[in-house]
């Protein structure tokens, strides 16, 4: 064999080992999110499984989304950190050329802001509401931690989502090029400074966790029951839009009524009821009937959670 022949050879060689040394890599890079579905005529979005964060599903356990016009893309929450957020930019590009140049953070969870380092990096504004601006810029560092360890990831993988570029006070409206978003601040709701986006020209609305389907909301300590039931109930003012809640499958309001907003009118009325009798936690949380939520997933996890978590916050309101 001619030492040329022998030099193209190792060259193959070589290149065939690092092909199938990279295959596995560009899996794990791709595998955060898979394709996203169509929602509206200009809106797609990532509809995620149930359950929590784990180094398996690589954080890719809540609904994302994006909107596109004529002009630009604006994102719906940037994902659990920078590899989710660099999938989401890239399954985007297969989409649209358009330019991502807003990310709207619809609450403070870490699961709605730890790509925003990686988004504005990108080019793109972030937009919050001002309410929850205090938790994710002083809360930021310490959940990019908590992430890292969570999906087994080294220090300093996941950036804190940093300050927000812009911060929404009052019901506002972004213009993608014939497309408008219209962002409506509802509260305190699982979250403070909780927002809705409303897709006009569609009639979709991203509500975020003021919404769930098919699996048990959670109450948080930042939760406000009476907050979350008036979020809710401002929706009915989309009509018969269709939503895409937090977690769970898009769908009208109705589908969403019994595992949010009965659910947290049970938990509420129970709880005012128990502390108005000076029944104490343990006998609140033991009378609380949830059997009628019990097929939704995650129940065994958040049930008693958050009977526990709501009779705290409706204690503390008792004595304001």
């Amino acid at each position: 064999m001619s030492s040329s022949h022998r030099g193209r050879s190792n060259v193959w060689r070589h290149l065939l080992v690092m092909t199938v040394l990279l295959i596995p890599a560009l899996a794990h890079a791709a595998a955060p999110l898979p394709k996203p579905e169509p929602v509206s005529e200009h809106a797609w979005a990532w509809i995620g499984p149930y359950g929590p964060p784990t180094a398996e599903n690589q954080g890719f356990r809540m609904n994302l989304g994006f909107v596109v016009g004529t002009d630009a893309v604006a994102v719906i929450d940037s994902g659990y950190g920078d590899a989710m957020a660099r999938a989401m930019l890239a399954r985007i590009a297969t989409v649209t050329d358009r330019p991502v140049r807003y990310v709207i953070n619809t609450n403070s969870q870490p699961h709605r802001i730890l790509g925003n380092a990686v988004f504005h990096a990108a080019g793109a504004r972030i937009i919050a509401a001002a309410e929850a601006a205090p938790r994710i810029t002083q809360s930021g560092a310490a959940m990019a931690s908590s992430a890292e360890s969570v999906l087994g990831q080294p220090p300093g993988s996941i950036q804190p989502p940093g300050a927000s570029d812009r911060l929404i006070e009052n019901p506002e409206e972004l213009d993608l090029g014939g497309v408008t978003l219209r962002i409506l601040p509802v509260g305190t709701a699982h979250t403070p400074g909780s927002l809705v986006v409303e897709v006009v020209e569609d009639r979709l609305v991203f509500a975020s966790d003021v919404l769930y389907g098919g699996r048990l909301l959670a109450v948080l300590p930042e939760s406000r029951t009476d907050g979350w039931i008036a979020a809710f109930d401002r929706l009915r003012a989309f009509g018969d839009a269709r939503f895409v809640p937090g977690h769970g499958p898009p769908g009208p309001l109705g589908d969403f009524e019994q595992a949010t907003d009965r659910y947290l009118t049970t938990l509420k009325a129970h709880m005012d009821a128990a502390i108005e009798s000076g029944t104490e936690l343990q006998e609140a949380i033991d009378s609380l009937d949830q059997s009628p939520w019990h097929r939704l997933a995650d129940f065994d996890a958040l049930a008693g959670r958050n009977a526990h978590q709501t009779y705290l916050e409706r204690e503390a309101a008792a004595f304001e």
